[in-house]
C-alpha cells in the first residue's frame, strides 16, 4: 500500500477591489426584492409571510451601511497609495 502524498497549497493573492460594486449590486437586488413583496403584499400577508417585506427593507438598510463603509474604505485606499506615490 502506497502512502498518500502530502497536499501542497498554492498562496493565491487577493483581488485588487473595494467592494463597492459588489455591494451596489446586492442593494439594488434587495430593492427590486422590495418592491416586488410590496406588489404581492396582500398575498404574502394572506399567506402568513409578511416577513418578507421587512426581510427586504433589512437588506436594503445594510446594503446601505455596507455602501457607505465601502465607500469610505474606497477612499482611504486611494489617499494612500497617493501618499505612497508622492514619496
Amino acid at each position: 500500500m502506497s502512502t498518500p502524498k502530502p497536499r501542497s497549497y498554492r498562496h493565491v493573492e487577493p483581488l485588487d477591489v473595494d467592494a463597492v460594486r459588489t455591494v451596489q449590486v446586492g442593494t439594488a437586488l434587495w430593492a427590486i426584492a422590495l418592491v416586488v413583496t410590496l406588489v404581492f403584499r396582500d398575498t404574502l400577508t394572506d399567506d402568513g409571510r409578511s416577513w418578507w417585506i421587512w426581510t427586504c427593507v433589512a437588506g436594503v438598510l445594510l446594503g446601505l451601511v455596507g455602501l457607505l463603509v465601502t465607500t469610505r474604505r474606497r477612499r482611504r485606499i486611494a489617499a494612500a497609495r497617493s501618499t505612497s506615490q508622492r514619496s
